[in-house]
């Protein structure tokens, strides 16, 4: 059984609305709620740590979901610190040698299938492994001015995607020493680049295309349809 961080105390500015986007209405829910809900109702899940904001006046006070614990801790201005918070909140419940899972709050379509897969590959890689996406679009590198300065190789790139798997100790040091460190904690984008930094080489594992990230509006709608389209 596998712990899940869920790092939720940003603001989401680049939104657009009101409401921080993890609690914009999604299909008659909160849209975290739709992401919790989904993971917890995994079987390999053994509870939700949600790193909040301080103060947020939002959450709704959920503690149980599927028969599972739901904890929340105080997150920091940046995800990394949200999730080394939640981390810490764990210590006790979780062992250094445990994996642990992280999933963003703004990602309610993942699928169980993926949840599987990344378990049952990750759990076989000391380095821990991350749900990705193989590029398909031709990728540019840009220039000054907007040009175009050249076409990158996209067999080799990926998107990452979450959740992302690793040993709690493991993966709790690396965000310490790179939050530790001013000249590259803002290079640490995910859980995968402070495990990069510390020398590791995590696993890719192929992920739906339809784990979207809702980062507008225009996301929020597509989630809706993914989340009522027949499966």
């Amino acid at each position: 059984m596998i712990w899940c961080v869920v790092p939720a105390a940003g603001r989401g500015q680049r939104f657009g609305a009101a409401l921080p986007k993890q609690y914009a209405p999604l299909v008659s829910e909160p849209m975290i709620v739709r992401t919790l809900d989904r993971l917890a109702a995994h079987p390999r899940v053994a509870g939700l740590m949600v790193a909040l904001a301080k103060d947020d006046p939002h959450w709704p006070g959920i503690d149980e979901l599927e028969g599972k614990p739901v904890r929340t801790c105080i997150g920091g201005e940046e995800r990394a610190q949200s999730v080394l918070a939640a981390l810490d909140a764990l210590v006790g419940t979780v062992s250094d040698s445990d994996w642990i899972m992280v999933h963003d709050a703004a990602r309610p379509c993942i699928r169980h299938g993926d949840i599987d897969a990344l378990i049952e590959q990750g759990s076989r890689h000391d380095d821990g492994a991350i749900l990705a996406a193989p590029m398909r679009d031709t990728v540019k590198r840009g220039a000054a001015g907007g040009r175009i300065e050249r076409s990158e190789n996209r067999s080799e790139l990926w998107r990452a995607l979450t959740p992302q798997l690793f040993r709690f100790g493991r993966l709790r040091m690396a965000l310490r020493s790179a939050l530790a460190d001013a000249a590259s904690a803002a290079a640490i984008t995910d859980e995968a680049s402070a495990i990069e930094r510390a020398g590791g080489h995590p696993l890719l594992v192929v992920g739906a295309d339809d784990n979207i990230k809702v980062t507008t509006l225009h996301d929020l709608a597509l989630a809706e349809f993914i989340l009522t389209s027949p499966a």
